[in-house]
């Protein structure tokens, strides 16, 4: 069974975006870039919520990584091959390759995503990660906080109670620390 995960780059304090719904301070140097890069390699799907995904659709795009670090256009493959599922009820169309569009997220279909599925699945976006904390269906979590506290926005983590195990922490020259946690069910 593929395992989904949930990977996100949070102020120190805990947030994917600030009050003003701002990340630029979450932008990796290339080492923070490859690890992530390494770590989503084996995802053969991921999963987004509306917003989450009309932030990583600029990747569908050869010409965005274009010029760019190795590690940006090695991220801009690896998002062009995998699979994509955006849960929005507003979403009209898309027109990024392997992508579909589901009208809500349901549990059951996702889990039986994980059942079928031969890769692992990442999951984008704080309130969907939320509501898949919630069904029980988030097995790992790799945060990456940055050396900032933004005070307040979007918290990468649901507003109840997850239990997790630690299981690495590791360090980034740029001062990015990474968290692996399994998630205890």
């Amino acid at each position: 069974m593929a395992k989904l995960i949930y990977t996100a780059i949070t102020s120190v304090d805990g947030y994917i975006a600030d009050r003003d719904a701002q990340f630029g301070w979450a932008v990796p140097d290339e080492e923070l870039h490859q690890f992530v890069n390494d770590l989503v390699r084996p995802a053969g799907t991921y999963l987004y919520g509306r917003r989450m995904f009309e932030v990583m659709q600029v990747w569908d795009d050869p010409g965005f990584a274009e010029g760019g670090t190795p590690a940006v256009q090695d991220f801009s493959q690896l998002w062009r091959k995998a699979d994509k599922v955006v849960f929005s009820g507003t979403l009209e169309e898309t027109t990024t390759a392997r992508t579909r569009i589901e009208r809500k997220f349901d549990p059951a279909a996702v889990r039986e995503l994980k059942e079928s599925a031969s890769a692992d699945i990442e999951i984008g976006g704080a309130g969907l990660a939320a509501a898949a904390f919630a069904a029980g269906l988030v097995d790992d979590v790799h945060l990456f906080p940055a050396p900032v506290a933004v005070g307040g926005g979007t918290a990468a983590l649901p507003d109840f109670r997850v239990d997790l195990e630690l299981l690495h922490v590791g360090q980034f020259g740029s001062g990015f620390a990474h968290l692996h946690y399994r998630v205890r069910h």
